[in-house]
């Protein structure tokens, strides 16, 4: 948030339920009122709901934005669960965000994904989003959620992420975020990409901190509030990176 403000930028702070189960949720809380306290507009969202009932549940305890993921369920079921999902979080001023195709999986995230990546159709998308009536989609164009090995050499169907775009009038999302080119990443920006979720490229970099610190060798460096601070500056500088690469710099202006 401290990055989001420097740069005027809204936010989106994107909790995945397998995190959630681990810090609680009183965790929400804490999310909470850092957000009433910020300068800068702060959605909650639910990242990468499994089920109506886990969406329910964080609706109840706040969130302003919920992700149904049943792209893995025949297609017809994925608009049944959605419906259902929109029919109730709509009424309470709650956008939900769905999901068609499938995000990659590079084998080192909580995110999760397919070992084989399905395209999202075009023009499915568009009788999607016109049967469900959800507010944003998330769209498979070749991304994947994690790291990328060395071996994988990420290239987005920008072509395809066109064609959805031209057949649709809300925010498209862009999963897996982290670690692919910045050319592609500002490409995919002008063409209709509104929502970038990156996790691992702040994660990692937090972590890498954390170890050299600990590597320096001074076993008298145990506190969290000696230890953290200097991994949060980290995660700070690469928020502020990602946030002009992603163009959403100078437009609280907007709200």
């Amino acid at each position: 948030m401290e990055a989001c403000e420097e740069t005027q930028s809204p936010v989106m702070i994107a909790i995945h339920p397998d995190e959630l189960n681990f810090l609680t949720d009183s965790f929400v809380d804490q999310v909470k009122f850092l957000a009433n306290h910020s300068k800068v507009p702060v959605c909650i969202h639910l990242d990468h709901g499994a089920s109506y009932e886990q969406v329910i549940h964080a609706i109840q305890l706040g969130f302003t934005s919920v992700m149904i993921d049943a792209s893995h369920l025949p297609y017809e079921e994925n608009i049944v669960i959605t419906q259902k999902v929109v029919a109730a979080a709509h009424p309470v001023g709650v956008s939900v965000e769905a999901e068609l195709g499938t995000i990659g999986d590079t084998g080192n995230t909580v995110e999760g994904g397919v070992s084989e990546i399905i395209y999202t159709d075009p023009e499915v998308a568009q009788d999607f989003i016109t049967r469900t009536e959800v507010d944003s989609l998330a769209v498979a164009i070749g991304t994947a959620h994690g790291i990328y090995p060395k071996n994988m050499d990420p290239k987005l169907r920008l072509d395809i992420l066109e064609d959805i775009a031209s057949r649709v009038d809300i925010p498209l999302v862009l999963h897996g975020g982290s670690s692919n080119p910045d050319t592609e990443i500002k490409k995919a920006v002008t063409m209709g990409i509104n929502k970038i979720n990156i996790s691992s490229d702040i994660k990692i970099v937090f972590a890498n901190k954390l170890r050299a610190i600990l590597n320096e060798g001074n076993d008298e460096i145990r506190e969290p509030n000696v230890l953290f601070p200097p991994c949060m500056e980290e995660t700070k500088k690469v928020a502020i990176e990602k946030i002009h690469l992603f163009q959403s710099n100078d437009k609280i202006k907007f709200y």
